[in-house]
């Protein structure tokens, strides 16, 4: 059985000879201090590799990991085998000192649809062993796929044990949606309280990262499968819109702190050097093949994204809290308005169009079907508010990515949702024949952590126009176990976010039929 938060320990004696030599350009760590105290991750398998990452801070708590500021050379194996018996490949990395002691390996050279393990070498000390695979060959004849979605895991407000139960799920596949970290100030009603002050620059959002991956159910997620990721706002600021926060302050200040954020975001994640950002910029949207099978379409809806839709006069520039629902309005609906921006989204519905996968997965960050809030203060008017940080406050910009599925019959899109911290699953209709069956399927994943009291978020679930299910007291994940002709969704639910070591059960089974959109 893999144990993947086993530590092995080597000794120098293992370093090669090869290794040895490269001391004249980088140095060879020897402080005697285990440097792999926030684990190893893998991630965006393609068919002959991966990228494998791990960083090195023998004191991860302390500024700059505790490591010297010298580049350190690291060595990496890839195995067929466990035991490391039957090395596939290796070579060495560069730990840098600019990019945190971070490692991305780009793997090459592997067989397709394969699973292999590899693990670090450094000081004498090895990682502990991860668990990868590789994607199956470009179009091959895949019979199946299980993967895990969720998202928002803010660390104050629970303990992780929905990912005990993501690796207990074996999956081929994690995919995170977003608020990998929360960039929350500390407080004192949380199970666990954040180690810093909220961030604004490099160092403090590189102390929250290490203060999350310390964390060994984490870790263990994180060895167990190959993840693709996408970010939210909580990687940077709270409802951040392009260069605007939430209080739409100083652009340039917050321009200077999102750099800062992306830059500890791609520290942290196994991520390709193609996402390395430069400056307040990373393109993080790309599109995943499995096989025949899958087409991930992988996407960023936080840093392209218009101000936000009807606000009140004035707003700006008074540094004020942006209005979070909003009465329709014109603005909402003016066609110019981007969610994605003007590269993005053309990209996106390019992809929608031209990919020949049998089941389409849009994995994006926050609620796409349509959905209006009952307004309390004015319950006469029913669902007459709209979120304006969702796809809600950016309508015709989400009516465009649904008339593309229908027009280039895109095969049997599903959307991947997180963000609201709650389970949904919803059908999706075309926005001028809602009459009509749907044409996709939306799936909300809950959220590891994260908590939304909201008392009339099911009622207002009942009363949207395809809405089958809605859970937001539920913490936990969502499990896809993808074949040729049938996708078949469990929401796990946790018995208590707040217990590490919680059970968790199915609380609601969806299944989507191929060539038939809408729920089953």
């Amino acid at each position: 059985m893999f144990h993947p938060t086993r530590r092995g320990l080597l000794k120098t004696s293992l370093l090669t000879p090869a290794l040895l030599t490269m001391s004249a350009r980088a140095t060879v760590l020897t402080t005697g201090d285990y440097p792999f105290t926030l684990g190893v991750a893998s991630g965006e398998p393609w068919p002959d590799g991966m990228v494998l990452w791990t960083r090195l801070a023998p004191r991860p708590l302390e500024p700059h990991g505790g490591m010297p500021p010298k580049r350190v050379a690291v060595r990496w194996d890839v195995a067929e085998d466990e035991r490391f018996t039957r090395i596939a490949r290796s070579g060495t990395a560069f730990a840098d000192p600019a990019a945190a002691h971070s490692v991305h390996v780009e793997v090459s050279g592997l067989r397709p649809g394969r699973r292999y393990f590899y693990r670090f070498i450094a000081g004498g000390e090895s990682s502990p062993g991860g668990r990868t695979r590789t994607a199956p060959a470009r179009d091959a004849d895949v019979a199946a796929l299980r993967f895990c979605f969720g998202s928002c895991q803010k660390y104050e407000s629970g303990h992780y044990a929905a990912w005990t139960h993501v690796v207990a799920a074996d999956p081929d596949l994690i995919v995170f949606l977003g608020d990998y970290i929360y960039e929350t100030p500390p407080t004192d009603d949380g199970v666990r309280r954040h180690v810093n002050p909220e961030p604004f620059d490099l160092a403090g959002y590189r102390l929250r990262y290490a203060s999350y991956k310390l964390d060994p159910l984490l870790q263990a997620a994180h060895a167990t499968a190959p993840w693709i990721s996408t970010w939210d706002d909580h990687e940077v600021a709270n409802d951040y819109a392009g260069g605007l926060d939430e209080k739409n302050g100083d652009p340039v200040a917050f321009l200077r702190r999102r750099a800062a954020a992306y830059q500890a975001y791609w520290e942290h994640l196994p991520l390709r050097a193609a996402a390395h950002p430069s400056g307040p910029s990373a393109r993080l949207y790309h599109t995943l093949d499995w096989g025949g099978l899958a087409q991930f379409q992988i996407i960023d809806d936080r840093q392209y994204r218009g101000a936000r839709a009807c606000q009140p006069p004035g707003l700006l520039p008074a540094h004020q809290q942006y209005l979070v629902n909003v009465l329709d309005c014109p603005d909402r609906h003016d066609p110019a308005r981007t969610m994605l921006g003007a590269a993005q989204e053309p990209w996106l519905l390019e992809q929608l169009g031209t990919t020949r996968a049998r089941w389409n997965l849009l994995a994006q960050q926050t609620l796409m079907a349509p959905f209006a809030q009952i307004d309390d203060k004015h319950p006469e008017r029913g669902l007459a508010l709209h979120a304006a940080d969702r796809w809600e406050g950016y309508p015709a910009a989400r009516d465009r990515i649904f008339r593309r599925w229908a027009e280039a019959k895109t095969p049997n899109p599903i959307v991947l949702s997180g963000d609201i911290h709650a389970f949904a699953a919803a059908d999706i209709r075309h926005p001028d024949r809602p009459a009509d069956a749907p044409i996709a399927v939306e799936f909300v994943g809950g959220s590891i952590t994260s908590l939304y009291h909201h008392a009339q978020f099911r009622e207002e679930a009942q009363r949207n126009q395809g809405f089958r299910y809605a859970e937001n007291e539920v913490r936990g994940f969502g499990k896809v176990e993808l074949t040729r002709d049938s996708a078949a969704v469990q929401f796990r639910g946790l018995a208590d976010a707040l217990d590490p070591s919680s059970n968790v059960s199915t609380i609601a089974h969806f299944e989507v039929e191929a060539g038939r959109a809408g729920i089953v």
